[in-house]
Order: structure tokens, then C-alpha cells, then sequence
């Protein structure tokens, strides 16, 4: 028997590390439940932490942990699913192809920054949401340094003001100091279409925000969006044009295209509406998890969000799930009471919330020793250590806050 899991983001790595659990616990051996995981490479991106600098360091290999654990690691991209055959066309570093049967397949193959379409977008604006895209960031506010200081060089405009976007916007007053002097007068501007900043943060929380981003000199332009870009800058559908040389795109996120080709329902995001098994309805053998997946999180109507929290939650019962068809024994519902946010708000601290109505419980240097704990030790994965390893991805535990 062959379990498949495509992705080694948050959700994928922890779906392995489930399976490789329970089939521990049930005494099967490698060769009768093989779990392999399919990236194209085996190692986790840190992804909410991008927007920092030096994101090349921002990763942690997973090889020497999968190894620990038997989980046989398949470089290689996940060209075609054919949910029929159950068989993965998979395409190698080299464009070479390859086919994977499975028997059961768990699909976590996270998400994608949205790009509307804007005229200019392309061409012209940065991100955080990739690897390869916050080092093309980094190399670009360098390069700053050796240009003339007019034509908004020392200008950034973040295009969202949710988290991603406030997290981008509120490190960058340093992180332009740092390229550029002390003494430079650097300028950073959030545009959101909504009328306030950090809509969904909660009304206990907006208040400290839009303190920190007073404090920080971050502009905001609320109510508009961007109508186009090009290589002197942004447009705001207000009519407002903004000198920048830098301008990053932090509005709005999908599931990863791959997702399009299970055979079922899909929200507006993209992600495949699962049931509290995690099991994609009316597909045989196949579970989606973490932001592949529209799950319910409990009896009253939450939903996990495109979040590394619930991606690190989901990811174990969908791997347990999935392992437990295939060894005969019980399936856990996937459930997730527990709900906290920590917010980084650069040199102003941080903000820490909890529960569903985001009460806001810490603020300032309290909650940025939370943030730092959470980004630095609590998402990176467990060490090579078999029992570790499997102790860490205990889904009625791991995730909850």
C-alpha cells in the first residue's frame, strides 16, 4: 500500500509526520504502508516569515527527518492527478516525467499569492509569498542604495493591508534604514480597498495598530486600490499617483492550481471542500488539507483560514486519516477550538489575540517575545529523532493554542 502526500509545506510535512505515527502505533512496517512525500525539494520554506530580511535563510531541511521517520522522499512536481487511476504524473527538476500510483492520496499543496489584473502588476511589483520572490526583494532594496535618491527610491507601497501586508509594511521603515542610512527619509504606504486597516483583526485591535503604524510614519490610503503600475510607480483608483521604486502585492492569496484537478467542489479561494475526515467528497482515496482545503473547524460555523496554524493542525489528521483507511482502524475528525493570532508590527511590537473574536490579550514588547518564540522555534519542524519526530505530530494535540 502506497500513501502519497504532494507538498512539504506546513500541512505536507506534518501529514507525513501523522502517518508515519499511526503506523507506528499499529505496528505496520515501511514496506506495508509506504508514505512518500512529493516536493521538489525536501525542505520546509518558512513562509510567514518572508516578509524579513536575509528570507534566504528562512528554511529548514526536512530530509534527515523524513529519513528518521521512513517517509520516502519524491523530488519532482506534480504535473497531472488522474483520481481514476490514482496515479500522480510527476515532472523532475530535469523535465523529466514519472508516474506515482497511490492508494491514498493527500493533497497539500498550500497557496498562491493572487494577482488581479492590473495593469503593470507583473512587470513591476514584488512579494513576499515565495522563496524565490522575497529573495528578488531583498536584492532589489539593496540595490537602492547605489541609485539616485529621487523618483521614489526611498518609497515602498504595499498593495493590502491585511496580515501579510501590515507585517511587510511595518519591518520596512528599518529595513530601508538598514540599506540606506540612518538618516534616510524613508516612506512607506499601505493601500487597502476597505475603509479601515486590518479589517478582520478585530475592533480591540485596530486601535493598536494604527498607533504602531503612526509611530512607524507608515501611511495609509484606505478605500482604493491600485489601478496600475508601471516603472515610476503606482495609481490608485482614487486618481492619486505615488513615486515609488518599490511596490509589493500583498492582497489576497488562492489554493495552489493543482487543486483544480480533483474532481469536486471548490470555494472562491480555490480550496477543496472537505469533510471533518478531511476525505474530499465523492473522490475516492483522496484527503486535502491546510490551504488546499475549506474545512470546519467545529460545530458552529468556524472554518480554518489560509494560516500556518491550521495548516499545522489539519496536516496531522489529514496524514492520520489517510493512514488509518488504509490500516483499518478509526479515523479522528479533524477539529480546531483553539484560535490565536500574533501579529508583528516591527519596531512597534506586536499584537497577540485569542479566540474566534480576536480578544486582544498582549501588545507591544510582551507580544513580540510571543512572535519571535512562535517564528523562530514553535513552526520549525521537530528534530531528526524518530520518537521525537513521531511524538510531535499527534493530531489531538499538535496546533492547539
Amino acid at each position: 500500500m502506497r500513501l502519497v502526500i504532494i507538498g512539504a509545506g506546513f500541512a505536507g510535512m506534518y501529514a507525513a509526520l501523522s502517518a508515519a505515527r499511526l503506523r507506528d502505533i499499529q505496528g505496520a512496517s515501511p514496506e506495508q504502508l509506504e508514505i512518500a512525500l512529493v516536493a521538489p525539494e525536501p525542505t520546509l520554506v518558512v513562509r510567514p516569515r518572508l516578509y524579513e530580511s536575509k528570507p534566504e535563510t528562512l528554511t529548514a531541511p526536512l530530509q534527515d527527518v523524513l529519513k528518521a521517520i521512513d517517509v520516502v522522499y519524491v523530488q519532482g512536481s506534480a504535473g497531472t492527478i488522474d483520481t481514476k487511476s490514482r496515479a500522480i504524473e510527476l515532472v523532475t527538476a530535469a523535465g523529466a516525467k514519472q508516474t506515482l500510483s497511490y492508494d491514498r492520496l493527500v493533497v497539500a499543496t498550500g497557496s498562491r499569492l493572487f494577482r488581479p489584473n492590473v495593469p503593470g502588476i507583473a512587470e513591476h511589483a514584488f512579494s513576499v509569498d515565495k522563496l524565490d520572490d522575497a529573495i528578488a526583494l531583498e536584492r532589489h532594496l539593496h540595490d537602492l542604495a547605489d541609485r539616485p535618491a529621487r523618483n521614489g527610491r526611498d518609497t515602498v507601497v504595499v498593495a493590502g493591508g491585511g496580515f501579510t501586508g501590515i507585517e511587510t509594511a511595518t519591518e520596512m521603515p528599518a529595513r530601508l534604514r538598514a540599506v540606506l542610512g540612518k538618516n534616510a527619509k524613508a516612506r512607506v504606504v499601505i493601500v487597502d480597498r476597505n475603509s479601515t486597516i486590518a479589517h478582520d483583526m478585530g475592533a480591540d485591535s485596530r486601535p493598536v495598530i494604527e498607533d504602531a503604524l503612526r509611530k512607524l510614519g507608515v501611511e495609509t490610503r484606505l478605500g482604493t486600490g491600485v489601478a496600475s503600475l508601471d516603472k515610476s510607480g503606482v495609481t490608485l483608483s482614487s486618481g492619486e499617483h505615488i513615486e515609488a521604486e518599490t511596490v509589493i502585492w500583498a492582497a489576497g492569496m488562492r489554493a495552489a492550481p493543482l487543486t483544480a484537478q480533483i474532481p469536486a467542489e471548490r470555494d472562491n479561494l480555490g480550496r477543496l471542500l472537505v469533510d471533518r475526515d478531511l476525505r474530499v467528497p465523492g473522490v475516492a482515496g483522496v484527503f486535502a488539507t491546510g490551504d488546499a482545503a475549506k474545512a470546519a473547524c467545529d460545530d458552529v460555523g468556524n472554518h480554518a483560514l489560509m494560516s500556518c496554524q491550521h495548516a499545522t493542525r489539519m496536516g496531522p489528521f489529514a496524514g492520520n486519516n489517510a493512514a488509518a483507511e488504509l490500516l483499518g482502524v478509526a479515523t479522528r475528525p479533524y477539529h480546531q477550538k483553539a484560535y490565536a493570532t500574533c501579529l508583528d508590527l516591527g519596531e512597534a511590537g506586536a499584537i497577540f489575540t485569542r479566540g474566534w473574536d480576536r480578544k486582544l490579550e498582549l501588545v507591544g514588547d510582551e507580544a513580540k517575545r510571543t512572535k519571535q518564540q512562535i517564528n523562530t522555534v514553535w513552526i520549525y519542524p521537530p528534530r531528526a529523532e524518530r520518537a521525537v519526530a513521531l511524538a510531535s505530530a499527534d493530531p489531538e494535540h499538535l496546533g492547539e493554542v
